[in-house]
């Protein structure tokens, strides 16, 4: 079992392409676990689509994996999804973390694209099994509810085999399409005494399919600052998710310096977590930049080394 950390952009707080793609290769030079980008389509805060950032990633680097902190299977055609999700996989050579969620009733996202909230979660479980088929097999016939194929295929397959594809979210239905069907749960904005039942709900139902997920493939993701939790950027961020979730933010974001977040990720791990996704919360492209080289520097290490 290994312990590993990425490092995560909820949206895209640079000024420009040019900062973008400076903290991309700092990244990729100093050979981070892997990048993440979160999904979402209608808002007024800048977010990139994150599967074309995917693509984009996979054209830039060289050594980084990257992946989607977790992609709306709601919003998206599977067929679609796994064609573009194994032609990046090609492209960056085996690059690709996939990772899936139904995506909240409550977005924007659903009724800007016409989509209906009903049903969502049987639309996604007929979507992963198509992916996870179309990534695999020479041929796949499907008659579903929401979704037809015959004799479809797609190639090339993904380089990655079987290609991962983590799955998000915490709900009971949630619990079964990971045991069903995922290589690896991800953990949604949640802490860690809330990710441990999941997690343990996950195992239990695991033999019910038949199926086995690798203990270091369950993961959670949290903010840091080197920082004071007085400090703008910080206030917003817990009055963000204070209102969000309706629950004080204090466990889901660690504000100090590298014993604070040291601190964090182990509650996580004792809870079940190996795989980590670590958010920087930063003001503008230079503050990010900043506190990733600090993350770098103060925190990756030691994560290196517990393993």
């Amino acid at each position: 079992m290994t312990i590993s950390a990425g490092i995560g952009i909820p949206n895209y707080p640079f000024a420009g392409a040019d900062d973008f793609w400076a903290w991309v290769d700092v990244c990729d030079d100093a050979r981070v676990n892997s990048l993440w980008q979160s999904d979402r389509i209608i808002g007024s805060d800048p977010f990139l689509e994150c599967l074309s950032v995917m693509a984009a990633l996979a054209g830039r680097t060289k050594h980084v994996k990257f992946g989607m902190n977790v992609a709306s299977l709601g919003l998206r055609d599977p067929v679609l999804t796994a064609k573009a999700c194994a032609t990046i996989d090609v492209l960056s050579n085996g690059r690709l973390l996939p990772a899936f969620g139904i995506g909240s009733a409550r977005s924007r996202d659903y009724v800007a694209t016409g989509t209906d909230t009903r049903g969502r979660g049987r639309r996604m479980n007929e979507g992963l099994e198509i992916i996870s088929r179309l990534w695999t097999e020479s041929s796949v016939s499907f008659e579903g509810e929401y979704y037809r194929l015959e004799d479809a295929a797609i190639s090339p397959q993904p380089v990655q085999s079987p290609l991962p594809l983590w799955v998000g979210g915490s709900a009971p239905a949630a619990v079964e399409r990971t045991a069903r069907w995922g290589t690896g749960w991800q953990a949604g904005l949640e802490t860690p005494e809330e990710v441990a039942p999941v997690i343990d709900a996950i195992k239990q139902a695991l033999p019910r399919h038949e199926r086995h997920i690798d203990e270091d493939h369950y993961g959670a993701g949290f903010g840091f600052r080197f920082g004071s939790v007085d400090e703008p950027v910080c206030r917003k961020n817990d009055e963000l998710l204070a209102k969000r979730l309706g629950k004080d933010p204090e466990r889901l974001r660690a504000i100090g310096g590298a014993d604070e977040i040291l601190a964090l990720l182990h509650d996580f791990h004792e809870a079940g977590v190996h795989k980590f996704i670590l958010r920087p919360l930063a003001a503008d492209s230079a503050d990010l930049m900043r506190q990733t080289e600090r993350l770098l520097d103060e925190v990756l290490p030691a994560v290196k080394a517990l393993n």
